[in-house]
């Protein structure tokens, strides 16, 4: 069941990348595992997924430990404390949540002391929502300048939680500002600065996302069903 409903993804993927004039290799899916046990991520695994999203540290732990034997790719997507930041850098290849300088000073200390260069995005707060994390538009520039001075991180990107709506072409306009504010940065040639990635889109609106530059969708519920608890 998760193989049919992975592949029905990626096949929307495929057809929205076309639509668009990208190339299918230009977006990956980020499947979320979420409340989901490690037999789900094996499941997905064995029908060709290896990057997958996790949005709590403890519960990341526990499942990254129990699937150690499969070459997995793991990114931290939720809200991090800046009292986590030494098992995100042990645990993830990208931490897409990024969103104030103290909290990267903290990651660019742990990812020292391991000898480690951690990837990062910048996560903005686009619909500049008070029960959302995220940097306002206006101020990410001076972030991301602020960041780069960090020798341990190296940004990749921006990740933005768009408003919910149920109709995703009024999500529309909040991922071509994430891409709009990208293309400002990488305008500035930052040194150690990529912007390259773009985290935008999950179950409901992933397409529009594409269409507006998502090289990251990250998609739990139409892969695994409902959240198990």
């Amino acid at each position: 069941m998760i193989a049919d409903r992975l592949e029905h993804i990626c096949s929307r993927i495929r057809t929205s990348t076309a639509s668009c004039g990208r190339d299918p290799g230009s977006v990956r899916l980020v499947a979320v595992t979420k409340t989901h046990p490690a037999d789900a991520v094996r499941e997905a695994y064995a029908a060709g997924q290896t990057l997958f999203g996790e949005n709590y540290v403890q519960e990341a732990r526990e499942k990254i430990a129990a699937l150690s034997d499969l070459p997995l790719h793991w990114h931290f997507i939720g809200h991090l404390q800046s009292n986590k930041a030494k098992y995100a850098v042990d645990l993830f290849d990208l931490i897409h949540t990024v969103d104030s300088l103290k909290l990267a000073r903290e990651l660019d200390k742990q990812a020292a002391k391991r000898g480690k260069v951690q990837q990062i995005l910048v996560q903005v707060n686009v619909g500049y929502e008070q029960t959302k994390s995220g940097v306002f538009a206006e101020d990410c520039l001076d972030l991301v300048q602020s960041i780069a001075l960090l020798s341990h991180l190296q940004i990749l990107g921006l990740m933005t939680l768009p408003p919910f709506f149920d109709q995703p072409e009024r999500v529309r306009p909040y991922f071509r500002r994430l891409r709009e504010l990208a293309d400002g940065i990488r305008a500035e040639n930052l040194p150690g600065v990529r912007m390259e990635e773009l985290s935008m889109g999950m179950t409901g609106d992933f397409t529009a996302a594409i269409e507006e530059g998502a090289t990251l969708v990250r998609v739990g519920t139409a892969i695994f069903g409902e959240r198990k608890r």
